[in-house]
């Protein structure tokens, strides 16, 4: 694992997240059960340590968050082998100012009735923890990793892996 400073490792997670569309939103369910993840559209562009999801506000999962408001992101770009998670916790957010500043129109997919609606809801995930995989992704390394295996019985390296905390 590559020693990096906080605000090095934080500047990694929002490089390997920043242009992945969808997220894996991990909640427990209700009365305490296991886990279970769902995708979710989001825009970690601008991650600050939050990040912003639309929902609905009569959702199961927003009946879940507020039983129990851990939650676990999953974020996978698999064409350029980066994976990052993440735990946090989420508070439900009925801001519309809030909503209309983070709206764009790809989420009418979902919210017909746009910005407006009085059932949408943000979903504020406050991140605690993250932990990154940049795995080199291009052909050759990965037959260099092949042949280094097979002709020393060594892994290949894996890449960056890291973990950072936020405040």
């Amino acid at each position: 694992m590559q020693e990096k400073t906080d605000q090095a490792a934080q500047q990694k997670v929002l490089e390997l997240i920043k242009d992945i569309d969808y997220a894996l939103l991990g909640t427990r369910t209700e009365g305490g059960g296991p886990m279970h993840a769902r995708p979710m559209a989001c825009r970690a562009a601008e991650f600050d340590g939050d990040i912003w999801f639309f929902t609905k506000a009569d959702s199961r999962k927003v009946r879940e968050l507020k039983a129990d408001p851990e939650t676990l992101l999953c974020f996978a770009d698999s064409k350029g082998q980066n994976y990052v998670s993440m735990t946090g916790h989420a508070a439900i957010v009925s801001d519309r100012t809030k909503l209309k500043e983070l709206w764009t129109e790809i989420y009418r997919a979902w919210f017909p009735n746009g910005p407006e609606d009085p059932n949408i809801v943000l979903l504020k995930v406050s991140v605690d923890h993250a932990e990154y995989w940049d795995t080199p992704s291009s052909l050759m390394v990965h037959a260099y990793g092949y042949l280094k295996a097979v002709t020393t019985g060594k892994p290949a390296k894996p890449g960056d892996v890291g973990t950072v905390d936020y405040d």
